[in-house]
């Protein structure tokens, strides 16, 4: 299948690339060509700028935005919608908050263009083991899209269709609350065993329970993972941003009703983190850094 792409960085080139592995023609643009060129040496075809993907795509244009929630978003969709005919497709796999992509389908939709919002989960390690997708939007334009999804979900699964417009981002929000949930249990639990009267090697704790336990997961692979590179954590201040989706899923959780008091906890938590240093916040930097690439801050020696 042929697909235009915007938007190179952490995540987008590696989907890009694994695309082209699997032999879809991919049309690509960034900011930066850097990223564009790198992309090219692997396969990719180059675009001039937004609009040129256009030129290049066949009849039915399908173009997957991987840029910044908001206005990168927006500015993308008006450049794109300008030159896209009924029919067409645009894939918005950022997290964007899931009222704006309603909205946005339903503008779209008075140009009969299709707006898929699909809720992108995998990180800097999608790559090798894939992404979990989950989609929102009309079903037929879902799943004409079916074989990018299935190259880009790992091998046995992991593209998921939610519903109506909205549904995709509005499950990824949920998805990356339950995340924030998960990782302040981890990393509280760690301190626990840490400031006790106990000498307690948490590398291995954390190599032990990922066998058998019931509290094993990917997030704790990705903690023994920290641990290896620095074993007390010395190295990072805790300091944990937050990307928003905590934000939304907790005002979701207002405007419907639903207690949810651990992830409510846990996006706190993070602020409460710009005010003081502890190890727990250090290992929710560390965890957010080995399974997304994002940025720590280092401590000053």
């Amino acid at each position: 299948m042929k697909i235009g792409f915007i938007g190179l960085g952490r995540m987008g080139g590696n989907m890009v690339e694994r695309l082209l592995k699997d032999g879809h023609e991919t049309v690509v643009y960034n900011l930066t060509q850097k990223e564009i060129d790198e992309a090219v040496k692997k396969g990719a075809i180059a675009a001039k700028s937004a609009e040129d993907i256009l030129n290049h795509l066949p009849e039915r244009k399908a173009v997957w935005l991987m840029v910044p929630n908001g206005e990168p978003v927006e500015q993308n969709i008006n450049l794109l919608s300008k030159h896209m005919k009924k029919g067409d497709i645009i894939i918005d796999g950022g997290n964007s908050n899931w009222k704006q992509s309603k909205s946005r389908a339903e503008e779209l939709w008075k140009k009969g263009i299709n707006y898929i919002d699909c809720g992108t989960s995998g990180g800097i390690w999608g790559l090798k083991n894939g992404y979990s997708l989950m989609t929102g939007g009309n079903k037929e334009a879902v799943e004409y899209m079916y074989p990018i999804f299935k190259t880009l979900a790992p091998a046995d699964g992991g593209y998921t269709y939610c519903g109506n417009s909205g549904a995709g981002h509005f499950v990824k929000m949920v998805h990356n609350g339950i995340e924030y949930g998960m990782m302040q249990s981890y990393a509280e639990g760690f301190e626990i065993m840490k400031s006790s009267q106990f000498n307690i090697e948490i590398e291995k704790v954390a190599e032990g329970w990922m066998y058998g336990s019931v509290v094993r997961s990917w997030l704790l692979e990705l903690a023994v993972n920290a641990f290896k590179e620095d074993p007390n954590l010395e190295n990072v201040k805790g300091y944990v941003d937050d990307s928003g989706e905590g934000r939304w899923t907790v005002e979701a959780a207002i405007e419907q009703g639903v207690p949810a008091h651990v992830i409510s906890a846990s996006l706190y938590a993070r602020f409460q983190s710009r005010q003081q240093d502890s190890f727990a916040m250090k290992m929710l930097a560390s965890l957010r850094k080995q399974f997304g690439g994002h940025p720590i801050v280092l401590e000053k020696k």
